[in-house]
């Protein structure tokens, strides 16, 4: 008899072969072989290829009178995911030797772990096989080992909980993009052609940066005076109900210096900072420079290699297993960590931290510990230091002893309703180990830390102060608002943040400068459509986890609980709409009216004539019932449209199969040209277009920007696949003619190509802001272009 035993990935199927002595062999004689998945090898198909082909038509298309989905349509069709064909036929080879299948993936919260590997059995039919279950918290030698000892029976892929749940949450996940639709059409009825994401986290955080937004640079400072009194150590005296005044003229000059009188002592102690989940340490990093996208894959890498624990925990403490397996390592882990260990004296469990209950465990160091953070930056980078030395300070914090202080309380004696408060350090303990607003910038300062303790005297003063102002978002305060939610586990709130602020994308929710956060221009759409909507409830993903957790225990069937979205759809179409007329008033949009489609038979469609509808607006230009006749008849028409810019061009073209990020649909298509005619506002005489289709790139020094209207130069050629002009503003060997909106002079460029830097003023950016910079000629990401320093 043989068991296979499948990993998540490639990196565990090594650790669980060096843990069992190899990729095959004999196990305390019980015979194995280790495979392994990539992840999902699976993924749902498109919508439109999960139902009936009278349906597709109408779960293809992005049109509100096709939507609410129903369920019960959808088959739940599943298809490969991209290059992973080698490993599903070494899976299928590796799962038809076997006897037994062991189920060797990650535990998630989330279920994940199952889901993936059930997903593959499901695909392959391994159905019929013998399964158990392998529960391990790390992927040590010694977990490993004794999870393989005592694996769990398993009776089938629709036995397991933790396959269901997480089952429902991915259907749950692909019905929500009916929200997303929702949201790009009251967009596009707003003239804006952007794709709107929507789902449980994204929505949350758009809403919560959106509204915390506002609310910062809605802020208006109202200023107060008020009479305070202040000792020679700095210890502010304050009396609650001491009157607060618009101006300071107007505060009463009623007092006079006293004697302070100390009313008493006490001995205070803070313990330790709880452990932090992935989500509070990509915040702390951030702030250091590091991306959450970059936290995320490094953490992994160093998982993978045992140097810190488990990343997807939703765990806050550890278990006292975990306590002890870690308990020999403090000294080296404070060590590479640059940790005195003399301050380490508190080594038994602190209950705050250790509790008998959890699986992984929360984010700490793991039981391979580098030998120093040099090394830990050699394999992993700058981001790998920053995450084993935040992580291992946080952790050895916890054996640390309590921050001691004397707390001082005393009243000025003269005016005994002013009291004053002072916090004298009389041990730092932890505090020594471990700065939790590492990143954050100057903390402020409540009043009540004093080094000295209570002064002597206290002179009267006009205190200024003023409303506080919200807080500027920042990944940090979001995580904390999430956490308060309790929406996402950290290492789920830190991948869709990394989504979400993703600059690459083509359309981002938010961006992140520094460490603040603002809404990007899909965002600001977003935001203002979501208020009172279900997708945008920050209950929402509270909801669908109580759902999982009741699917999981067998008290509720994920048909049930997804037959409801249906409703939430319909209602949402009908929130959007509204927001979104309050949407275009704030933003000084126009809705588009009239008919926004038209229908009818495609007599030149390819294989035949069929039924289409296509955009009766094209750039500007509506199509009249002459103009779709001739292009539902396969006729090519030509119009007056405009640009980007609102300049006026003529288009000529016809109705034809466009292809919009891998979405087909029915369109105008303008005709590409077979030679090159003209480009930025100037026509190519007969010489440059034959030297243009031969091949060559041509250095033309008046072109005419549309945006500003200036002459500009640079290097064009002619691309013959694709049949358009390319330009190249100086990218070749040579440094170009121009460069935004300034022409060189030949000197300036011979400067430039001599390796010179050279001052230039007048350079108009593509915002069309005048800007002066000192430039030169430089290689930056394998090609050679103009690179500007400012002064």
């Amino acid at each position: 008899m043989v068991a296979i035993v499948v990993a998540e990935k490639p990196s565990a199927a090594r650790n669980m072969a060096s843990a069992l002595g190899g990729s095959k062999g004999s196990y305390k004689g019980m015979a194995y072989e280790v495979t392994n998945l990539r992840g999902h090898l699976y993924e749902f198909t498109q919508p439109h290829s999960m139902v009936d082909s009278s349906l597709a038509d109408s779960y293809q298309k992005w049109d509100l009178g096709n939507l609410p989905w129903n369920p019960q349509d959808l088959s739940w069709k599943r298809e490969p995911q991209k290059n992973v064909g080698d490993v599903i036929k070494t899976l299928r080879a590796a799962l038809g030797r076997g006897d037994e299948i062991v189920i060797a993936t990650d535990l998630d919260p989330s279920g994940e772990g199952d889901l993936l590997f059930w997903e593959a059995i499901d695909e392959l039919g391994f159905h019929g096989k013998q399964f158990s279950r392998m529960e391990f918290t790390d992927e040590s030698k010694a977990s490993i080992q004794q999870a393989f000892e005592q694996r769990r029976p398993v009776k089938s892929m629709k036995d397991e909980g933790d396959y269901r749940k997480a089952l429902y949450r991915s259907q749950w996940d692909f019905l929500s993009m009916q929200f997303t639709r929702i949201a790009t059409a009251m967009g596009r009825r707003s003239g804006q052609d952007l794709v709107l994401r929507q789902g449980r986290l994204k929505s949350a955080m758009v809403s919560l940066v959106g509204d915390q937004q506002k609310a910062y640079e809605g802020y208006v400072k109202k200023s107060f005076f008020q009479s305070r009194f202040r000792d020679e150590n700095d210890v502010l005296y304050t009396k609650p109900e001491e009157p607060r005044f618009d101006q300071r003229c107007q505060v009463p000059q009623q007092y006079g210096p006293s004697p302070v009188v100390l009313d008493g002592k006490a001995d205070k102690k803070t313990a330790p900072p709880k452990l932090l989940d992935l989500a509070a340490l990509s915040s702390m990093l951030v702030g250091k420079g590091v991306k959450a996208n970059l936290t995320l894959s490094t953490y992994q890498k160093m998982y993978e290699d045992q140097v810190v624990s488990y990343p997807r925990t939703e765990d806050k403490t550890i278990t006292p297993e975990q306590f002890k397996d870690l308990a020999p390592l403090v000294d080296k882990i404070a060590a590479v960590a640059g940790v005195d260990a003399r301050l380490l004296t508190h080594r038994r469990p602190r209950p705050t931290h250790v509790k008998p209950q959890g699986a992984h465990g929360a984010n700490r160091p793991g039981p391979k510990v580098p030998s120093s953070l040099d090394e830990v930056e050699r394999k992993y980078g700058k981001a790998g230091r920053l995450i084993y030395e935040m992580l291992a300070k946080n952790y050895l914090a916890m054996v640390a002893e309590d921050y001691l202080y004397e707390q001082q309380k005393g009243h000025v004696e003269k005016y005994p309703d002013f009291v004053g408060i002072a916090n004298v350090p009389t041990s730092p303990g932890w505090r020594a180990v471990f700065d939790p607003d590492a990143g954050d910038g100057p903390a402020e300062d409540d009043g009540n830390d004093s080094g000295k303790g209570l002064g002597r005297n206290a002179e009267p003063f006009i205190f200024e102060g003023a409303n506080k102002r919200p807080e500027h978002p920042t990944m940090k305060w979001l995580m904390k608002q999430l956490e308060k939610r309790d929406v996402g586990t950290g290492a789920t709130r830190t991948s869709t943040y990394s989504e979400v602020i993703n600059d690459r994308a083509k359309y981002p929710l938010l961006t992140e400068k520094g460490r603040k956060l603002r809404l990007a221009q899909a965002g600001e759409m977003s935001w203002r459509l979501l208020p009172g909507t279900r997708i945008g409830d920050l209950g929402l993903t509270e909801k669908v986890y109580a759902d999982m957790r009741d699917i999981a225990a067998g008290t509720a069937t994920a048909e049930e609980r997804l037959a409801v979205i249906a409703d939430w759809v319909r209602e949402d179409i009908a929130t959007m709409a509204r927001n979104a007329t309050s949407m275009r008033a704030e933003l000084g949009l126009k809705e588009r009216v009239g008919a926004a489609r038209a229908e009818g038979v495609w007599q030149g469609a390819p294989g035949g004539p069929k039924k289409v509808a296509f955009k009766k607006v094209w750039s500007g230009h509506t199509f009249g019932d002459a103009e779709v006749a001739k292009l539902l008849a396969g006729e090519t028409i030509s119009f007056e449209a405009r640009s980007k810019e609102d300049k006026p061009f003529m288009a000529t073209g016809a109705l034809g199969v466009g292809d919009f990020r891998g979405r087909k649909f029915v369109g105008f298509q303008l005709e590409v040209p077979d030679r090159p005619t003209k480009w930025s506002g100037r026509t190519f005489t007969p010489a440059e277009v034959t030297a243009l289709l031969a091949g060559q790139s041509l250095e033309i020094d008046d072109f005419v920007s549309a945006r500003t209207g200036k002459t500009f130069g640079c290097r064009v050629s002619w691309d013959a696949k694709a049949k358009k002009i390319t330009s190249d503003f100086g990218s070749g060997d040579e440094p170009p003619r121009s460069w935004c909106q300034v022409t060189f002079t030949d000197a300036q460029r011979k400067n430039l190509a001599a390796g010179k830097t050279i001052r230039g003023t007048g350079f108009v950016s593509a915002q069309g802001k005048t800007f002066d910079a000192r430039i030169s000629w430089k290689t930056e990401g394998g090609k050679k272009k103009i690179v500007p320093t400012f002064e």
